[in-house]
């Protein structure tokens, strides 16, 4: 979406305000070896990785280093930009907050919806993360507050992105087995295996889990499962039956009564409702129809 050459690489974390003539559908997908980060604050777009997704105001789009991908089409888009060299922050407290990449490279949706209470904070700390950008490079401070700002946008996107990471549990075994059941919720999954994981018992990870999160393993199973259908409902147009089976249910009316429960609507009502909601979704999602699902959807 955005040439490598035009980014400041000189530092391992650079922004770009994006708009207009910066954000130009190319022919062919593109490769870079950078993590990038595009927060729509405007217009809409199509994009492609893997699949196509339709990018609105108030979504951000995780591109992994090595992942290929493209602008299929646009609408009056303006966006911020982020890239940051991975291999330079996965060794540091930011590491947890990267699993949202790690998803998306294993297949997950590459779109993250904001909240609309903190869209305007979001777009806020990627300003300052501009300004900070842009100030002498051989200041002391710079490259600290920089880190630290990245820290804070890459947390709104794991907050929104999965309930995982919200749930305020520091370091520990009850964290590193969230992290677990993040990246692996959409296959299958089992409370052994995620004690496997973590190198503990069954018994003593179900009850530690529950007394940190009030939640239960395969409670938060559900929940990783449930936001990335909610994440497929509303940036792509695979039908019902399509998603059920993406994020680990072979059985699609287990899923959508899964659904029901949890947000009171049908997953195909509950994409009408916020599809008619949202901001620019003329055009767009009628251009995110690559082709046809593979089988009639349900409910």
């Amino acid at each position: 979406m955005v040439a490598a050459s035009s980014l400041p690489q000189a530092r391992p974390l650079w922004t770009q305000r994006l708009a207009g003539d910066t954000l130009v559908a190319r022919r062919g997908l593109a490769v870079h070896d950078y993590t990038a980060l595009v927060y729509f604050t405007a217009g809409s777009a199509v994009v492609q990785q893997r699949e196509r997704f339709v990018v609105r105001a108030g979504d951000v789009y995780l591109v992994p280093a090595g992942e290929r991908h493209g602008l299929v089409s646009a609408r009056s888009p303006e966006a911020w930009g982020l890239g940051f060299c991975p291999a330079c922050f996965a060794p540091t407290e930011l590491a947890p907050l990267l699993t949202p990449f790690e998803r998306a490279a294993a297949g997950a949706c590459t779109v993250v919806h904001i909240p609309a209470a903190r869209q305007d904070h979001l777009a806020g700390l990627w300003e300052e993360l501009h300004r900070e950008g842009g100030r002498d490079a051989s200041s002391a401070h710079a490259e600290v507050v920089m880190k630290s700002l990245l820290g804070l946008i890459l947390a709104e996107v794991a907050r929104a992105g999965s309930g995982a990471l919200a749930a305020g549990v520091g370091a520990g075994f009850v964290a590193d087995a969230l992290r677990f059941i993040e990246r692996r919720c959409l296959g299958p999954i089992s409370l052994g295996d995620v004690a496997a994981a973590v190198r503990r018992s069954p018994s003593h990870v179900s009850t530690a889990v529950r007394r940190a999160t009030g939640t239960t393993v395969m409670q938060w199973v559900i929940a990783g499962r449930l936001a990335e259908a909610r994440n497929r409902l509303l940036h792509t147009d695979e039908m019902v039956d399509v998603i059920a089976e993406r994020v680990g249910y072979a059985d699609p009316t287990h899923f959508i009564r899964l659904f029901r429960r949890s947000h009171g609507l049908t997953p195909a009502a509950w994409r009408a409702q916020q599809r008619y909601h949202r901001p620019g979704r003329e055009g767009a999602a009628t251009a995110a129809r690559p082709r046809r699902a593979r089988r009639s959807g349900r409910g």
